[in-house]
Protein backbone atom coordinates (compact mmCIF):
# COMPACT_ATOMS: atom_id res chain seq x y z
CA UNK A 1 0.00 0.00 0.00
CA UNK A 2 1.63 3.20 -1.03
CA UNK A 3 0.47 6.24 0.82
CA UNK A 4 -0.03 9.49 -0.92
CA UNK A 5 0.05 13.25 0.03
CA UNK A 6 -3.51 14.86 0.15
CA UNK A 7 -5.15 18.13 -0.23
CA UNK A 8 -7.89 18.60 2.11
CA UNK A 9 -10.67 21.10 0.50
CA UNK A 10 -13.51 22.78 2.46
CA UNK A 11 -15.82 24.93 1.31
CA UNK A 12 -17.17 27.20 3.78
CA UNK A 13 -20.55 29.66 3.86
CA UNK A 14 -20.83 30.97 7.35
CA UNK A 15 -19.79 27.99 9.86
CA UNK A 16 -17.25 29.71 11.96
CA UNK A 17 -18.78 27.60 14.41
CA UNK A 18 -18.15 24.60 12.56
CA UNK A 19 -14.17 25.05 11.79
CA UNK A 20 -14.12 26.03 15.56
CA UNK A 21 -15.57 22.80 16.23
CA UNK A 22 -14.59 20.25 13.87
CA UNK A 23 -11.08 21.43 12.29
CA UNK A 24 -8.90 20.37 15.09
CA UNK A 25 -10.37 16.62 14.04
CA UNK A 26 -9.36 17.30 10.66
CA UNK A 27 -5.52 18.03 11.74
CA UNK A 28 -5.42 15.12 13.75
CA UNK A 29 -6.61 13.00 11.31
CA UNK A 30 -4.16 13.71 8.24
CA UNK A 31 -1.33 14.45 11.01
CA UNK A 32 -1.58 10.40 11.57
CA UNK A 33 -1.96 9.68 8.08
CA UNK A 34 1.53 10.43 8.48
CA UNK A 35 2.26 12.43 4.77
CA UNK A 36 2.13 15.46 2.96
CA UNK A 37 -0.72 17.78 3.20
CA UNK A 38 -2.22 21.05 2.69
CA UNK A 39 -5.87 22.19 4.09
CA UNK A 40 -7.65 24.50 1.88
CA UNK A 41 -10.99 26.69 2.92
CA UNK A 42 -12.57 27.90 0.32
CA UNK A 43 -14.85 30.98 2.04
CA UNK A 44 -17.89 31.40 -0.14
CA UNK A 45 -18.98 34.76 0.95
CA UNK A 46 -19.39 34.35 4.69
CA UNK A 47 -20.57 37.20 6.77
CA UNK A 48 -19.65 36.04 9.94
CA UNK A 49 -16.16 35.85 10.85
CA UNK A 50 -15.25 32.84 9.63
CA UNK A 51 -12.06 34.08 7.46
CA UNK A 52 -10.60 36.47 10.36
CA UNK A 53 -11.15 33.12 12.12
CA UNK A 54 -8.86 31.05 9.83
CA UNK A 55 -6.64 33.91 9.39
CA UNK A 56 -5.57 34.64 13.27
CA UNK A 57 -5.80 30.92 14.23
CA UNK A 58 -4.76 28.33 11.45
CA UNK A 59 -2.38 30.65 9.76
CA UNK A 60 -1.39 27.16 7.99
CA UNK A 61 -4.36 26.89 6.19
CA UNK A 62 -4.58 28.14 2.55
CA UNK A 63 -7.58 30.30 2.20
CA UNK A 64 -9.37 31.45 -0.46
CA UNK A 65 -12.44 34.20 -0.60
CA UNK A 66 -15.02 34.25 -3.06
CA UNK A 67 -16.21 37.36 -3.76
CA UNK A 68 -19.68 36.08 -3.46
CA UNK A 69 -21.91 33.25 -2.31
CA UNK A 70 -21.41 31.11 -5.44
CA UNK A 71 -21.86 27.51 -3.91
CA UNK A 72 -20.79 24.55 -3.06
CA UNK A 73 -19.53 23.83 -6.67
CA UNK A 74 -17.84 26.82 -7.71
CA UNK A 75 -16.04 27.01 -4.48
CA UNK A 76 -14.93 23.20 -4.64
CA UNK A 77 -13.83 23.88 -7.82
CA UNK A 78 -11.82 26.88 -6.93
CA UNK A 79 -9.79 24.70 -4.39
CA UNK A 80 -9.80 21.34 -6.89
CA UNK A 81 -7.47 24.16 -8.99
CA UNK A 82 -5.05 25.29 -6.60
CA UNK A 83 -4.64 21.46 -4.85
CA UNK A 84 -0.95 20.85 -5.51
CA UNK A 85 -1.04 16.68 -4.27
CA UNK A 86 -2.10 13.71 -5.12
CA UNK A 87 -4.89 13.01 -3.61
CA UNK A 88 -8.17 15.17 -2.65
CA UNK A 89 -10.43 15.63 0.11
CA UNK A 90 -13.15 16.83 -0.58
CA UNK A 91 -14.60 17.83 2.79
CA UNK A 92 -17.81 19.83 4.78
CA UNK A 93 -16.97 21.97 7.34
CA UNK A 94 -19.34 19.87 9.58
CA UNK A 95 -18.11 16.64 9.38
CA UNK A 96 -16.11 14.91 12.42
CA UNK A 97 -13.67 12.93 11.11
CA UNK A 98 -11.80 10.00 12.47
CA UNK A 99 -8.46 9.89 14.08
CA UNK A 100 -7.37 6.67 11.77
CA UNK A 101 -9.42 8.23 9.15
CA UNK A 102 -6.80 8.11 6.37
CA UNK A 103 -5.62 4.97 7.05
CA UNK A 104 -8.24 2.70 5.73
CA UNK A 105 -8.64 4.63 2.19
CA UNK A 106 -4.84 4.52 0.93
CA UNK A 107 -5.14 0.77 -0.62
CA UNK A 108 -7.77 1.37 -2.60
CA UNK A 109 -5.31 4.16 -4.57
CA UNK A 110 -3.09 1.12 -5.42
CA UNK A 111 -4.85 0.46 -8.31
CA UNK A 112 -5.08 2.76 -11.83
CA UNK A 113 -8.50 2.74 -12.36
CA UNK A 114 -9.65 4.12 -9.25
CA UNK A 115 -11.24 7.76 -9.11
CA UNK A 116 -12.76 7.28 -5.47
CA UNK A 117 -12.95 6.52 -2.33
CA UNK A 118 -15.92 7.64 0.59
CA UNK A 119 -15.99 6.76 4.12
CA UNK A 120 -18.86 5.45 6.45
CA UNK A 121 -20.77 8.96 7.57
CA UNK A 122 -23.10 8.44 11.05
CA UNK A 123 -24.18 11.03 13.53
CA UNK A 124 -22.61 13.32 15.49
CA UNK A 125 -24.34 11.46 18.75
CA UNK A 126 -24.69 7.63 18.13
CA UNK A 127 -24.04 5.00 15.17
CA UNK A 128 -26.82 5.57 12.96
CA UNK A 129 -25.43 5.33 9.48
CA UNK A 130 -26.55 8.61 7.03
CA UNK A 131 -24.48 6.76 4.25
CA UNK A 132 -22.56 4.13 3.41
CA UNK A 133 -22.38 2.48 -0.57
CA UNK A 134 -25.36 3.50 -2.97
CA UNK A 135 -27.19 0.95 -5.11
CA UNK A 136 -28.50 2.24 -7.65
CA UNK A 137 -31.83 1.42 -9.74
CA UNK A 138 -34.09 2.97 -12.44
CA UNK A 139 -37.68 3.64 -11.58
CA UNK A 140 -38.78 3.66 -15.39
CA UNK A 141 -36.29 5.71 -16.53
CA UNK A 142 -35.50 8.06 -13.15
CA UNK A 143 -32.32 7.46 -11.32
CA UNK A 144 -32.71 6.53 -7.47
CA UNK A 145 -30.97 4.79 -4.47
CA UNK A 146 -31.92 1.52 -4.19
CA UNK A 147 -30.57 1.16 -0.81
CA UNK A 148 -27.65 1.87 1.17
CA UNK A 149 -25.12 -1.38 1.53
CA UNK A 150 -21.97 -2.12 3.47
CA UNK A 151 -20.35 -5.72 4.66
CA UNK A 152 -18.16 -6.79 7.45
CA UNK A 153 -15.80 -8.48 5.45
CA UNK A 154 -12.78 -7.11 5.83
CA UNK A 155 -11.09 -7.60 2.52
CA UNK A 156 -14.39 -7.28 0.34
CA UNK A 157 -14.11 -3.58 -1.87
CA UNK A 158 -17.27 -2.60 -2.53
CA UNK A 159 -18.54 0.03 -4.92
CA UNK A 160 -20.48 2.89 -4.36
CA UNK A 161 -22.96 4.69 -6.85
CA UNK A 162 -21.47 8.26 -5.75
CA UNK A 163 -19.39 9.48 -3.81
CA UNK A 164 -20.57 11.77 -1.19
CA UNK A 165 -19.27 15.91 -1.10
CA UNK A 166 -18.99 15.83 2.34
CA UNK A 167 -16.16 13.20 2.45
CA UNK A 168 -14.58 12.43 -1.23
CA UNK A 169 -11.19 11.33 -1.30
CA UNK A 170 -10.12 11.34 -5.12
CA UNK A 171 -7.45 11.05 -7.34
CA UNK A 172 -6.06 14.75 -7.84
CA UNK A 173 -5.21 14.54 -11.39
CA UNK A 174 -8.70 12.59 -12.71
CA UNK A 175 -10.79 14.84 -10.75
CA UNK A 176 -8.76 18.08 -12.56
CA UNK A 177 -9.03 15.85 -16.00
CA UNK A 178 -13.13 15.01 -15.49
CA UNK A 179 -13.30 19.08 -14.67
CA UNK A 180 -14.60 18.95 -11.60
CA UNK A 181 -17.61 20.13 -10.34
CA UNK A 182 -20.38 20.86 -12.76
CA UNK A 183 -21.69 25.00 -11.52
CA UNK A 184 -25.46 24.29 -12.89
CA UNK A 185 -25.98 22.68 -9.84
CA UNK A 186 -24.94 25.81 -7.74
CA UNK A 187 -25.80 26.58 -5.00
CA UNK A 188 -25.84 22.44 -3.99
CA UNK A 189 -27.43 19.09 -4.79
CA UNK A 190 -26.62 16.15 -7.11
CA UNK A 191 -22.94 17.74 -8.08
CA UNK A 192 -21.76 14.76 -6.33
CA UNK A 193 -23.37 12.23 -7.86
CA UNK A 194 -23.51 14.00 -11.44
CA UNK A 195 -19.59 13.87 -10.90
CA UNK A 196 -19.11 10.20 -9.99
CA UNK A 197 -21.21 8.98 -12.86
CA UNK A 198 -19.21 10.90 -15.08
CA UNK A 199 -16.29 8.77 -13.46
CA UNK A 200 -18.14 5.67 -14.05
CA UNK A 201 -18.86 6.34 -17.70
CA UNK A 202 -14.76 6.58 -18.09
CA UNK A 203 -14.13 3.15 -16.72
CA UNK A 204 -13.14 4.93 -13.34
CA UNK A 205 -13.95 2.97 -10.23
CA UNK A 206 -15.81 4.50 -6.21
CA UNK A 207 -15.77 2.25 -3.55
CA UNK A 208 -16.95 2.76 -0.29
CA UNK A 209 -14.62 2.19 3.14
CA UNK A 210 -16.72 1.10 6.02
CA UNK A 211 -13.81 1.37 8.55
CA UNK A 212 -13.22 4.78 7.38
CA UNK A 213 -15.63 6.60 9.86
CA UNK A 214 -16.82 9.95 10.38
CA UNK A 215 -19.79 12.15 12.09
CA UNK A 216 -21.49 14.31 10.45
CA UNK A 217 -24.12 17.25 11.82
CA UNK A 218 -26.82 17.18 9.53
CA UNK A 219 -27.81 20.15 7.88
CA UNK A 220 -25.41 22.24 9.55
CA UNK A 221 -23.82 23.26 6.31
CA UNK A 222 -27.11 24.36 4.73
CA UNK A 223 -29.51 25.11 7.31
CA UNK A 224 -28.06 29.71 6.14
CA UNK A 225 -29.80 28.74 2.94
CA UNK A 226 -33.22 29.94 2.38
CA UNK A 227 -36.53 28.75 2.81
CA UNK A 228 -37.79 25.28 2.38
CA UNK A 229 -39.80 25.94 -0.88
CA UNK A 230 -36.46 27.19 -2.47
CA UNK A 231 -34.78 24.35 -0.98
CA UNK A 232 -37.32 21.76 -2.85
CA UNK A 233 -37.23 23.66 -6.34
CA UNK A 234 -33.65 23.56 -5.92
CA UNK A 235 -33.10 19.55 -5.27
CA UNK A 236 -35.55 18.98 -8.43
CA UNK A 237 -34.06 21.49 -10.85
CA UNK A 238 -30.88 19.29 -10.32
CA UNK A 239 -32.08 15.77 -10.37
CA UNK A 240 -33.84 17.24 -13.93
CA UNK A 241 -30.04 18.18 -14.95
CA UNK A 242 -28.15 15.66 -13.87
CA UNK A 243 -31.20 13.47 -15.93
CA UNK A 244 -30.71 15.62 -18.83
CA UNK A 245 -27.05 14.86 -18.60
CA UNK A 246 -26.82 11.54 -18.89
CA UNK A 247 -29.46 10.25 -20.85
CA UNK A 248 -29.35 9.97 -24.52
CA UNK A 249 -32.01 9.55 -27.09
CA UNK A 250 -35.64 7.99 -26.78
CA UNK A 251 -34.33 7.17 -23.05
CA UNK A 252 -34.12 11.04 -22.63
CA UNK A 253 -37.20 11.52 -24.68
CA UNK A 254 -39.13 9.08 -22.61
CA UNK A 255 -37.66 10.37 -19.30
CA UNK A 256 -39.19 14.08 -20.56
CA UNK A 257 -42.35 12.10 -20.35
CA UNK A 258 -42.19 10.75 -17.09
CA UNK A 259 -41.18 13.27 -15.49
CA UNK A 260 -44.01 15.76 -16.90
CA UNK A 261 -46.91 13.41 -16.03
CA UNK A 262 -45.52 12.20 -13.19
CA UNK A 263 -43.74 14.91 -11.33
CA UNK A 264 -44.78 18.44 -12.94
CA UNK A 265 -48.80 17.59 -13.31
CA UNK A 266 -49.60 16.18 -10.40
CA UNK A 267 -47.49 18.52 -8.27
CA UNK A 268 -49.25 21.58 -9.84
CA UNK A 269 -52.53 20.12 -9.36
CA UNK A 270 -52.13 20.19 -5.52
CA UNK A 271 -50.98 23.68 -5.50
CA UNK A 272 -46.62 23.06 -5.20
CA UNK A 273 -46.51 25.78 -7.74
CA UNK A 274 -42.24 26.13 -6.85
CA UNK A 275 -41.77 23.20 -9.15
CA UNK A 276 -42.64 24.83 -12.32
CA UNK A 277 -39.84 26.99 -11.91
CA UNK A 278 -37.64 23.79 -11.60
CA UNK A 279 -39.12 22.40 -15.10
CA UNK A 280 -38.60 25.61 -16.85
CA UNK A 281 -34.86 26.35 -15.96
CA UNK A 282 -34.25 22.86 -17.12
CA UNK A 283 -35.16 23.81 -20.92
CA UNK A 284 -33.68 27.60 -20.29
CA UNK A 285 -30.32 25.94 -19.51
CA UNK A 286 -30.65 23.27 -22.49
CA UNK A 287 -27.72 25.00 -24.30
CA UNK A 288 -25.14 24.74 -21.47
CA UNK A 289 -25.98 21.50 -20.77
CA UNK A 290 -25.71 20.56 -24.65
CA UNK A 291 -21.95 22.30 -24.20
CA UNK A 292 -21.70 19.88 -20.76
CA UNK A 293 -22.25 16.64 -23.07
CA UNK A 294 -20.34 17.68 -25.68
CA UNK A 295 -16.89 17.79 -23.49
CA UNK A 296 -17.77 14.81 -21.65
CA UNK A 297 -18.34 13.34 -25.28
CA UNK A 298 -14.77 14.55 -26.12
CA UNK A 299 -13.27 12.61 -22.77
CA UNK A 300 -14.87 9.46 -23.55
CA UNK A 301 -13.69 9.58 -26.94
CA UNK A 302 -10.05 10.20 -25.30
CA UNK A 303 -10.57 7.45 -23.44
CA UNK A 304 -12.04 5.24 -25.35
CA UNK A 305 -15.27 4.69 -23.25
CA UNK A 306 -18.63 3.61 -24.82
CA UNK A 307 -20.42 3.18 -21.58
CA UNK A 308 -23.84 5.09 -20.86
CA UNK A 309 -25.93 5.34 -17.58
CA UNK A 310 -27.31 2.01 -18.00
CA UNK A 311 -24.37 -0.08 -18.19
CA UNK A 312 -22.87 1.86 -15.08
CA UNK A 313 -25.96 0.67 -13.26
CA UNK A 314 -26.07 -3.12 -14.26
CA UNK A 315 -22.12 -3.08 -13.52
CA UNK A 316 -22.81 -1.63 -10.00
CA UNK A 317 -26.02 -4.05 -9.55
CA UNK A 318 -24.04 -6.94 -10.83
CA UNK A 319 -21.24 -6.37 -8.33
CA UNK A 320 -22.79 -7.38 -5.59
CA UNK A 321 -24.28 -10.48 -6.26
CA UNK A 322 -23.74 -13.30 -4.27
CA UNK A 323 -21.85 -11.15 -1.71
CA UNK A 324 -22.65 -10.64 1.88
CA UNK A 325 -24.87 -7.84 2.59
CA UNK A 326 -26.22 -5.24 5.53
CA UNK A 327 -28.83 -3.37 3.52
CA UNK A 328 -30.03 -0.07 4.84
CA UNK A 329 -33.02 1.02 3.01
CA UNK A 330 -33.12 4.67 1.82
CA UNK A 331 -36.24 7.32 2.85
Amino acid sequence: MDKKSISIIIPNYNGRQLLTEYLPYTFAAIENAGVAFEVIVVDDGSTDDSTGFIKKEYPQIKLLVNAKNSGFSYSCNQGIAVAQYQLILLLNSDVKLSPDYFEHQFKYFDAKDTFGVMGRIIDMGGDNIQDAARLPKFNGLKLKTDYFYFTNADNDKLYTFYLSGANALINAAKLKEIGGFYELFSPFYCEDMELSIRAWKLGWKCYYEHGAVCRHQVSASTKNYQKPKWIKSTYYRNRFYLHALHLNGLALLGWYVQITLIDLLPKLLVGQTWIWKSYTQLFKNNSLIKQYKNRLNELLAKHNSQRDIFTVVNDIRASVKGKTLIKIKTS
